[in-house]
């Protein structure tokens, strides 16, 4: 969530912030977040009145008795009793205004980078890197929609996985099953030269979806097992984002830099009859996850790094692709500045995104307390802590890489090749027949 401090020092500059990403609402909830925050300081100093008050009025009371003046000492204790049921009306009020004011925060979103593009829409996002490897013309075997190359093939069989699990499920089989694992370990292998793999658990709490901001606002887009309070993770970003939570870390161990593989859950609400043939929107796919942990200064750098990481993997699969900057008002909730890599399927005739590097700000770990210990220069710890930066960004989504391949590299007979990179993981297989 946003630094709640900025709703006393900084409110024009809050609202100027996120009057950029082109919600109107969200200046209204941020005035009266304000309202709340102010309330909040009033009854402290109230209760601290109060507070003081009572005190006095117990020396009096013990002196008065002393002195046998009876009657004015009950006096007294019945003007603290008073004060004390305002004391305990203003406590309650606390509770009410502190737990409107939070929900009201958890809603209010990252305010965007001064850098981040303004803009309206995903219409409006620019083109940054890019078009690159892109071909002025396809053949017309490379205009085939990879669901119909790869059911030619016998390596995708969703309407077996439609059979086990419902609609929007997907199922790879031989070949494909196999294209599918290569994916995942090249994601894996190239970026373990400075992250350490994690294998974190695919089920988390409440308050894990709440730290990385998928809840409250996504609720609808996960898969709740509401019995044991847990949810699948939409992608390994919300076990990795909470590692830290509640720690201090020093900022000689940073940057921290994470990996995961790991099966990611998405509901999709709203999105029937949208990309849902083939691989390219399902309830459960395969992710390759990047995260850092970083201070301020740290993290413009680490951003660079993740996007080259993420557009050089295509590059290595011979696929076409662009890197895109997100504007503000394509922005997600928890964004400070947003990059997407998309590589162009000829079979459907589209972009795909195929990976969205982001950097967070604190936004994160001010809901997950993860915070840094700096040092001077002799070594000596600093007084104080500091929230981290984290950043996020995929490494390898496998559904929709997997489908740019099998359109791009087609052949006429309606065979796929297989990128030479991914050779030394598929059992020998360097062109898919049927």
């Amino acid at each position: 969530m946003i630094d709640q401090r900025m709703l006393r020092t900084d409110l024009d500059g809050v609202k100027a912030a996120l009057s950029r990403r082109a919600r109107p609402k969200l200046i209204d909830d941020v005035e009266r977040a304000a309202r709340l925050d102010a309330r909040l300081l009033d009854i402290a100093r109230e209760r601290d009145d109060i507070r003081a008050a009572v005190n006095s009025l117990s020396k009096d009371v013990g002196t008065l008795r002393r002195d046998g003046k009876v009657a004015e000492a009950e006096a007294k204790q019945a003007e603290s009793r008073t004060l004390g049921a305002t004391e305990k009306a203003l406590a309650d009020e606390h509770d009410e205004v502190s737990a409107a004011l939070n929900e009201l925060l958890l809603g209010i979103p990252n305010l965007p980078h001064p850098d981040a593009p303004d803009g309206a829409s995903d219409d409006d996002n620019p083109v940054i890197t890019g078009p690159i490897a892109l071909h002025a013309t396809f053949p017309d075997w490379q205009r085939v929609p990879h669901w119909e190359t790869a059911e030619a093939l016998g390596i995708l069989d969703n309407e077996r996985a439609v059979k086990i699990s419902g609609s929007m499920f997907t199922m790879q089989r031989g070949a494909g099953a196999t294209l599918a694992r290569a994916l995942t370990q090249f994601g894996l292998d190239r970026n373990a030269d400075v992250h350490e793999e994690i294998r974190p658990p695919s089920l988390v709490t409440t308050a894990t979806l709440t730290a990385t901001g998928q809840l409250p606002k996504f609720a609808e887009d996960a898969y709740a097992i509401e019995k044991d309070d847990l949810w699948c993770v939409p992608t390994a970003e919300a076990s990795l984002t909470s590692l830290f939570n509640d720690e201090i870390l020093d900022d000689t161990e940073l940057p921290i830099r994470l990996m995961a593989f790991s099966p990611s859950f998405r509901r999709e609400a709203g999105s029937a009859g949208r990309d849902t043939r083939g691989m390219l929107r399902a309830h459960e796919f395969d992710k390759v996850e990047m995260l850092a942990f970083a201070t301020p200064e740290q993290a413009p750098a680490l951003l660079d790094d993740m996007v080259a990481r993420a557009a050089s993997a295509m590059a290595d699969l011979g696929l076409p692709y662009r890197v895109i900057e997100i504007c503000t008002g394509d922005m997600g909730q928890s964004h400070h500045r947003t990059f997407d890599v998309e590589v162009y399927a000829p079979g459907v005739d589209t972009w795909l995104e195929v990976s969205s590097v982001s950097w967070f700000g604190d936004y994160q770990a001010r809901r997950g307390n993860t915070r840094f210990r700096r040092h001077d220069e002799t070594g000596k710890a600093t007084k104080g802590s500091h929230f981290v930066h984290t950043l996020n960004g995929s490494a390898l989504a496998v559904p929709r890489v997997w489908a740019a391949i099998v359109e791009n590299h087609r052949n006429e007979d309606g065979s796929v090749t297989v990128p030479e990179v991914l050779h030394t993981y598929m059992r020998g297989i360097t062109v898919i027949t049927p």
